[in-house]
């Protein structure tokens, strides 16, 4: 089973409420801007969306929310990951029973397995559910790189299907792309690099860019995956910048803030993240200005 998800997907922030609560009729709202905006896929619950702090619960009500707003529009990649296998293999069986189309789930931080030991670990998840599995390989994030030998074992499996690719290796995104199989979906996770990934072979991007601009991206993915390189790069000109502010500091707090100076959600994050320090809020501001989206 392989996955004909692609194009452009957002990393959906989760809003909260000033007392730290998930702001759901804001992230409601959220979900419908992107549908409406012509985003070609959605996924809650990663990293932009601050999974790790969000209870069971609430990753179950977030995703159950997105996937009730797409109402069928777009497909929901639904991030279920973690560092504890058995933990996340019990979560996942009940974000399937949801109806999502397919899983995103981050290699296990902290305990830094070996490349075996991801084998195993994705291996485990696959078995466990029928959706196509989506590896999420973000070693900055999380400590260990999935290395293109190791994607080549996975992708062995019928429903590991994809890998969004978030090492910032120009070199090892050009391998995994040369060796991979056709039907082997390599998304981007880094908005800067689209272009370059899908020129060499990549299907799009799990974008953060997109909370903010889910219409531009959408066409920037879509112009490069139908080889407008010309149009492509004139959008990615404008938006650079944007795609850089957005990690002047840890993801999401870049994002939110520009969120919140766009009147999409409350500038509040969860513990350990707080708000960035002055003069990074006003560089965010400035390149909003900048960019024509005050």
């Amino acid at each position: 089973m392989r996955m004909t998800i692609q194009g452009c997907g957002t990393a959906l922030v989760t809003p909260f409420q000033e007392d730290g609560a998930v702001d759901l009729g804001t992230f409601e709202k959220l979900v419908e801007r992107q549908v409406e905006k012509g985003i070609h896929f959605l996924v809650p619950c990663g990293t932009t969306g601050e999974s790790v702090t969000l209870s069971l619960d609430e990753q179950l009500e977030v995703i159950r929310a997105t996937k009730r707003v797409a109402g069928g529009r777009a497909p929901v990649m639904a991030g279920v990951g973690g560092n504890n296998t058995a933990e996340v293999v019990r979560r996942l069986r009940q974000v399937e029973a949801i109806g999502v189309d397919a899983i995103l789930s981050v290699t296990p931080y902290y305990n830094k397995p070996s490349q075996q030991g991801l084998i195993a670990h994705y291996k485990e998840i696959a078995g466990a559910t029928s959706l196509p599995v989506v590896v999420y390989s973000v070693a900055g994030r999380t400590g260990v790189n999935v290395e293109p030998d190791t994607l080549l074992r996975l992708a062995e499996v019928p429903n590991i299907a994809g890998v969004k690719e978030a090492s910032g290796n120009i070199s090892q995104i050009a391998k995994i792309c040369a060796t991979l199989p056709d039907d082997f979906v390599v998304l981007g996770g880094d908005d800067a690099v689209t272009i370059p990934l899908i020129a060499l072979g990549g299907r799009g991007v799990i974008s953060v860019a997109s909370n903010e601009i889910p219409s531009e991206m959408a066409q920037l993915t879509q112009l490069a995956l139908d080889g407008n390189w010309s149009e492509a790069r004139s959008i990615f000109k404008k938006f650079l910048p944007l795609m850089e502010v957005n990690f002047i500091d840890s993801n999401p707090v870049p994002v939110k803030t520009a969120m919140a100076f766009m009147n999409l959600l409350k500038p509040v994050w969860r513990l350990p993240l707080v708000a960035t320090d002055s003069a990074k809020v006003s560089r965010i501001r400035g390149v909003l200005e900048t960019a024509g989206l005050l």
